[in-house]
């Protein structure tokens, strides 16, 4: 399939109910409105396609710039490639869910994850906490320096609450997927969630919403799901 043909089939695809959904949550025009699940059978006729990827990307329509990150070749993605990615990211679901969930399926994750963290800039540090997130849920705990995540769960009791509203929710996550998937580590996350306590979150033209991570983890605990790792990143 060609650059025209999937941005045909994406626009077919598009309903006004989830057009508003996500302009509601930060998205703007270009946008289509299409449901994520809607996408597959699309992706199952293309795979992979890194070529198409960028193209797509490049369009700055919502549902395309999705659709990317689906067909991304993220190993063969370069820093340089995924800089240019997070500087197209203009809202939390591409910079969270598009960019840092490509990013998670890249060797050199955690290297551009910790450089956008100390970036100072929201969306950017918003991605990089999130793609630890995805990393945390999906690779084995020895990839991980167990003393470089005990001074990130420090720096996030630290810095919380001053942080951006986006950045403190991808940090609240990091917290709670830390004490979840990163056994290691479980102890001590779960010790920063206490300290932290509930975290407001403001949001544009929506009430605020609070997140605790102390009582994320304890739900998991309840349920068994100490250790959860799933088998992809990517759907």
């Amino acid at each position: 399939m060609n650059f025209e043909t999937v941005m045909q089939e994406l626009e077919a695809l598009g309903k006004e109910r989830m057009k508003k959904m996500y302009i509601s949550n930060g998205a703007h025009e270009p946008i289509f409105g299409v449901a994520t699940g809607a996408m597959k059978p699309i992706a199952k006729k293309i795979k992979i396609d890194q070529a198409l990827a960028e193209q797509l990307y490049a369009t700055g329509n919502y549902d395309a710039m999705y659709f990317a990150g689906v067909i991304a070749d993220p190993m063969y993605m370069t820093e340089e490639d995924f800089e240019r990615w997070i500087d197209g990211a203009y809202f939390y679901m591409l910079s969270d869910y598009v960019v840092a969930v490509t990013l998670a399926e890249a060797s050199i994750a955690q290297q551009v994850a910790d450089k956008w963290i100390a970036s100072g800039e929201e969306l950017k540090m918003s991605a990089g906490w999130s793609c630890y997130c995805w990393l945390f849920g999906n690779r084995p705990d020895h990839e991980f320096d167990p003393e470089k995540v005990s001074i990130m769960l420090d720096q996030i009791e630290k810095t919380i609450h001053d942080a951006p509203e986006r950045t403190k929710a991808s940090m609240n996550n990091f917290v709670y997927t830390a004490g979840i998937s990163y056994i290691p580590k479980h102890e001590k996350a779960l010790e920063i969630a206490h300290a932290i306590g509930s975290v407001e979150i403001k949001r544009p033209n929506k009430k605020s919403s609070i997140v605790n991570s102390a009582e994320s983890i304890q739900k998991d605990l309840d349920k068994g799901r100490l250790g959860f790792k799933r088998k992809y990143v990517r759907c």
